[in-house]
């Protein structure tokens, strides 16, 4: 149904447009009559900042503070300059003498609290930054000193705390940290099993599983306590939920598994005897179904390794060369290379080829984190750069210098 239109509506029109025109001006004279009041050293300051030329900025908002010492606004932006340029102890000192020194309201007081927490946290005081952040929990800034305090925990390894951070953060926040949480029970798994309280170890994974089912590195460690305990049949089970959680991670447990396998019968490390012994291949015939399916590169070098211990040159040429046609690469061309020269008796023209390909293969595989680039040689579940959780890949790349740069702008 259509609305009939009043035309007294137009006479409505020009009163808006006088009273909108109005405020516009009063806006306008208001916003000259503040600009006026600021220091010029204050839009040098921001021109600087707009430069990245940080330690200027300083300088600049330093010499407008002095020409306006009751302004609230410039000690927080001096403040935060001064904790991005690596002057803790000159945020520290201002943010304490603005709460000692001046009348503050309740809100600047504890806007100001939050200012000299970032402070101790950014000089590594975490305990005198958890003091103030725990007093900052029912106040509207409670999610960002929850956030921190997890980064405290996290930093001490205080594990323990970690979890219940999380677990209330995930509660204030509604944003799922069942990864992280199932992560800090792994830890704290690690780190009974160095004292090789075995039950311990076991319980803390079974609540990382129960936080987070897909947590490739609870059954992971599940396996390796049941391989020391010489439970071989049971890690291998443990190893193999991997497959349902994470297949491209069973990488990480091949080399692992294949000991298990030969270690049910009794049997010790693969000899060249070019006939290996039940266990040992049983482990093999299981490493070549995840490499059929799931095309792991990882796989694939433990499981040449072992073929060439175990069952000579001649299997492991016949691996690499059909490795090689389904999926070209230097790292296959080398192995086939090695296997050949093995076999043939004119083995230095091999040999020079082999050398050659290694060298143009250098040392450029390693394991780079999605969240900041950083570049490792070996995994790690927890980034040592970042600290994120789970963001390396569980394969190795050869990242080239663009796509390390596109990383670390994401």
């Amino acid at each position: 149904m259509l609305v009939e239109f009043e035309y007294w509506w137009l006479l409505i029109l020009p009163l808006f447009f006088t009273l909108g025109w109005i405020a516009a001006r009063v806006d306008i004279k208001q916003l000259i009559a503040e600009s006026t009041s600021l220091p010029a050293t204050y839009f040098k300051g921001l021109n600087l900042l707009i430069a990245d030329q940080y330690h200027k900025a300083v300088d600049a908002f330093s010499e407008a503070l002095y020409l306006n010492k009751d302004s609230l606004e410039l000690h927080f932006v001096l403040g935060s300059l001064f904790r991005r340029t690596g002057e803790t102890d000159r945020a520290i000192h201002l943010h304490m003498n603005l709460l000692e020194n001046y009348e503050l309201t309740e809100q600047q007081s504890t806007s100001i609290k939050v200012e000299l927490a970032q402070d101790y946290f950014k000089a590594g005081l975490y305990d005198r930054a958890e003091e103030i952040f725990q007093t900052l929990r029912h106040t509207r800034y409670e999610q960002a000193a929850l956030r921190h305090l997890l980064e405290i925990y996290v930093k001490e390894r205080e594990w323990s705390q970690a979890i219940a951070m999380a677990i209330e953060l995930e509660r204030s926040s509604g944003i799922s940290y069942r990864k992280e949480v199932a992560q800090y029970y792994c830890e704290l798994a690690a780190n009974a099993m160095i004292s090789q309280d075995w039950t311990q170890a076991k319980t803390q994974l079974l609540l990382a599983l129960d936080a987070n089912k897909n947590c490739v590195r609870a059954n992971v460690l599940l396996g390796d306590i049941a391989a020391q305990q010489g439970h071989h049949t049971d890690a291998i089970a443990f190893w193999k939920r991997i497959e349902m959680q994470a297949p491209e991670h069973l990488g990480l447990v091949a080399q692992k598994m294949l000991k298990s396998y030969a270690l049910l019968y009794g049997e010790t490390e693969p000899e060249s005897t070019h006939t290996p012994g039940k266990g040992l291949s049983e482990g093999l015939n299981q490493l070549h179904q995840y490499l059929e399916t799931y095309q792991i590169s990882s796989m694939m070098s433990v499981l040449y390794e072992a073929t060439l211990q175990a069952e000579g040159p001649d299997k492991a040429a016949k691996l690499a060369r059909t490795e090689l046609i389904r999926k070209p690469s230097l790292k296959s061309l080398d192995q086939l290379l090695q296997a050949r020269a093995m076999l043939d008796d004119e083995q230095h023209d091999l040999q020079l080829m082999q050398q050659t390909v290694r060298n143009a293969i250098g040392d450029r595989a390693a394991y780079y984190c999605d969240q900041c680039g950083f570049r490792a040689k070996q995994y790690h579940w927890q980034c040592p750069a970042c600290n994120a959780w789970e963001s390396l890949p569980p394969e190795p790349s050869e990242a080239t210098i663009r796509d390390i740069k596109l990383l670390k702008r994401k």
